[in-house]
C-alpha cells in the first residue's frame, strides 16, 4: 500500500502526473474482479494479479474489470502501462476529490463521477468516486471501496440472452451511468420524506431548537448532492455530442435519456432547496411570534403594575404633612384602588383584543 494524502493541497509542488492516492482510504486492500461476456458466453472470476487481464485485451468479447480500493497505486499504474493511459488520467483516478467530467482520447474514454447512496441514520448521503476507462470491448471501473452496489447490473448480464450481451462496451458504460444517476432518485424520495415530516412538525407545533439543526443539516446535504450531481449534466451532454467511434449511434439515444434523468435530479434539488429556505423563514417567524407573545404578556403585567407602583411610591414618601394618612378610610380606599385599577385595565385590554 502506497502513501495516501488526505487533501489535494498535499500534492503542492509535485510534478504533474504524480501518482499518489488523495482522499480517505475506504478500502485498504485492493480487490480485482473481471466479467467477460458475449452472446452465449459468460465468465466471472476474481483476479489474483492485474496482469491476468492481458489475455482479454484483444478479445472480441466485452470485458468489465472492477478495481475496488485505490490505495494500491501500483495496480493503477500497471493498468496505465498495459493500456497506454496517460499519467494525468491515472492521477485523476487516484484523486478522489475529482469533479465529474468526461474526456475523450484516441483509443479510450475517461469518465469520473460520484455514486451517491443513502446513509444509515436519518437523511444522510454516502458517496464514493467511480472512474471508468472505456476502450473498444473493454471497461475498467475504479471504485473506492468493496461493495455490491453494482450487483443489479451483473445480474442483468448473467440473465440476459439478447440486447445487453450483444452490445458493446459503450452500452455497458451507459448502464453503469444510468444506475448511478437513478440512485439519486432514491435519495430524493428520502429527502422528500424528511422535508415533509419537518414541515408538518413546524406547522403543527411550536418551533424547537432541534428543528433549526435539522433544517441546516438538510441544507448541507443538499449542497453536497448538488455539488456532485450538477456537473453530471455537462458530462452527459458532452457524451451525447461526442463523435468518438467508441460511442455508437444507438447508445446516444440511451445517453440522452440518462441526461434527462440528471436534469430532473438537479431541478428537484433546486425545488427542495427553495422549500427548505421557506421552512427556515417559517421557523424564524415562529420564533419571533413566540417572542412577541411573551413580550405582550410582560407588557400587560407591566401596564397593570405601573399605576399601583405609582400610588405606592407617592404614599411611601416620608413627608410630614400628608392628610390622607390620617383619614379613617384611607387604607381600605387604597386597597379598593389597587383592585379596581387592574380590573379596569384588564377589561380595557380585553376590549382592545390585546389579550
Amino acid at each position: 500500500m502506497s502513501e495516501s494524502l488526505n487533501t489535494s493541497s498535499g500534492k503542492t509542488g509535485l510534478a504533474p502526473g504524480s501518482l499518489i492516492h488523495v482522499g480517505e482510504v475506504l478500502e485498504p486492500v485492493c480487490s480485482m474482479s473481471i466479467v467477460d461476456y458475449t452472446k452465449g458466453k459468460y465468465e466471472e472470476r476474481v483476479l489474483e494479479s492485474i496482469d491476468d487481464i492481458i489475455k482479454y485485451k484483444d478479445s472480441e468479447t466485452v470485458t468489465w474489470v472492477t478495481i475496488e480500493g485505490l490505495a494500491n497505486v501500483e495496480v493503477v499504474e500497471r493498468i496505465g502501462d498495459i493500456f497506454g493511459v496517460h499519467q494525468l488520467v491515472l492521477e485523476d483516478i487516484l484523486n478522489t476529490n475529482q469533479r465529474p467530467k468526461f474526456e475523450e482520447y484516441d483509443d479510450h474514454l475517461y469518465i469520473v463521477l460520484k455514486c451517491l447512496l443513502p446513509g444509515n441514520e436519518g437523511f444522510s448521503v454516502n458517496h464514493e468516486q467511480v472512474s471508468l476507462l472505456v476502450f473498444k470491448n473493454f471497461v475498467i471501473m475504479f471504485k473506492e471501496k468493496k461493495d455490491e452496489v453494482f450487483h443489479p447490473i451483473l445480474q442483468r448480464i448473467r440473465t440476459s440472452n439478447g440486447k445487453f450481451v450483444s452490445l458493446g462496451s459503450d452500452y455497458l458504460s451507459y448502464a453503469i451511468l444510468d444506475f448511478i444517476i437513478d440512485q439519486n432518485f432514491i435519495l430524493l424520495d428520502l429527502l422528500d420524506e424528511s422535508i415533509t415530516s419537518l414541515e408538518d412538525s413546524l406547522l403543527e407545533g411550536e418551533p424547537k431548537p432541534d428543528m433549526l439543526y435539522k433544517i441546516q443539516r438538510l441544507k448541507r446535504e443538499m449542497i453536497s448532492i448538488k455539488r456532485y450531481v450538477s456537473p453530471v449534466r455537462d458530462l452527459l451532454s458532452d457524451m451525447v455530442h461526442s463523435e468518438s467511434d467508441l460511442i455508437h449511434e444507438n447508445t446516444h439515444l440511451f445517453l440522452r435519456d440518462v441526461s434527462d434523468h440528471a436534469i430532473r435530479v438537479v431541478e428537484s434539488i433546486e425545488s427542495y432547496r427553495e422549500i427548505l429556505t421557506g421552512l427556515l423563514d417559517i421557523y424564524v417567524s415562529s420564533v419571533s411570534n413566540k417572542m412577541n407573545q411573551i413580550m405582550k404578556v410582560l407588557t400587560v403585567f407591566t401596564s397593570i403594575f405601573i399605576p399601583l407602583t405609582f400610588i405606592a411610591g407617592i404614599y411611601g414618601m416620608n413627608f410630614e404633612y400628608m392628610p390622607e394618612l390620617k383619614w379613617k378610610w384611607a387604607y381600605p380606599a387604597t386597597w379598593v384602588a389597587f383592585i379596581s385599577i387592574p380590573l379596569i385595565l384588564l377589561v380595557y385590554f380585553k376590549r382592545k383584543k390585546w389579550l
